[in-house]
């Protein structure tokens, strides 16, 4: 196994110097760093990471921890896209990642005890139940974690703006004439209640009544769900223009059933999606829905968490706001 005293005799450098380069946090000229890192590469070294973890006291293993009961989280752009931004971005700073969880092997470990057991300096916590004991006790632990999408009091947090986001949508429907307006709920998450009460809200500054029966209580990622509760407002006596879905998933539900009852889209009826997943812009008519940053949210995520691992004593707990934009799309008809 190549060692840094092997690279320092090749190229004619104190260890000490060798080591500053292969960092590439040094006092020493970039020119000399990148000589000492192609020499390095030519040799076949590879860093001992258990050297570097006694030298930092750091492993450089970035914990994710990722629960959805769904089982469609790792499947649905959304989440993927964010999870990939994640791990770009933590190997761009050189930092691997692990996947936190309760069973390991033939033990049933806590999230924090999984955390502790494979070293890793911080935690992303993303689509979970943040409610669950197990979770508050990893944020309340000494392990420095930030959450997606749930905000702890002191605590880091990237969020989506849900609220701009439903603002955004009903300013545009209003724009378009529409005062009926349904919205299908997604399951009671901190995310869903930023939205129902941006809904009433934003209904409330445009003039736009809110009929209670036009409130639908539905699931995240689940067409069947949605598709039930369109069909109920479908089949209500004063039926609304347009109808707002949790997802672009759960929005197929929709389309089904707004087809099974021979209306065409958005001719009869319009339909609003949220995320903005590759497949709206695939669908036709093209999809009017809001398309979240995920791959922004990602990358903030793991530059704020290896901020707080790297700088303890001077990175402050924040809140990050991501915002998204309206892709307008033919789903929404331009009413009287």
């Amino acid at each position: 196994m190549v060692k840094i005293k092997d690279i320092a005799e090749s190229c004619g450098l104190s260890i000490a110097s060798v080591s500053k380069a292969l960092s590439g946090k040094s006092d020493l000229s970039q020119k000399t760093i990148e000589y000492v890192q192609q020499v390095a590469k030519e040799m076949g070294y590879v860093p001992n990471a258990s050297a570097r973890l006694l030298k930092t006291n750091r492993s450089y293993n970035i914990g994710v921890l990722f629960v959805d009961k769904t089982s469609s989280g790792l499947e649905h752009e959304y989440f993927s896209t964010i999870l990939n931004s994640i791990k770009d971005e933590a190997e761009k700073n050189g930092y691997d990642i692990t996947f936190i969880s309760h069973h390991f092997s033939n033990n049933n470990l806590t999230f924090y005890e999984h955390a502790k057991y494979r070293n890793v300096d911080g935690v992303i916590i993303a689509s979970v139940d943040f409610k669950d004991p197990e979770v508050i006790k990893l944020v309340d632990s000494s392990l420095p974690t930030v959450t997606i999408d749930y905000d702890f009091n002191d605590k880091s947090s990237v969020d989506s703006d849900n609220v701009q986001g439903i603002q955004d949508i009903i300013s545009y429907l209003v724009e378009n004439g529409h005062k009926k307006i349904a919205f299908i709920q997604g399951d009671d998450t901190s995310v869903t209640q930023k939205r129902v009460t941006s809904f009433y809200r934003a209904c409330a500054i445009h003039n736009v009544p809110v009929k209670e029966e036009y409130i639908k209580q539905g699931a995240y990622h689940i067409p069947q769900v949605s598709g039930k509760a369109t069909r109920e407002l479908l089949e209500l006596p004063d039926r609304p223009t347009v109808i707002m879905y949790p997802d672009d998933y759960s929005l197929l539900g929709g389309i089904t059933e707004i087809e099974k009852h021979g209306l065409r889209i958005p001719e009869d009826i319009s339909i609003v999606g949220y995320d903005g997943i590759k497949l709206s812009r695939l669908l036709r008519p093209v999809l009017t829905t809001y398309v979240q940053n995920s791959s922004e949210i990602g990358i903030q995520a793991a530059r704020k968490l290896i901020d707080l691992i790297e700088n303890p004593k001077t990175s402050l707990p924040e809140r990050i706001s991501v915002k998204g934009y309206m892709q307008k799309g033919e789903t929404v008809k331009k009413i009287n």
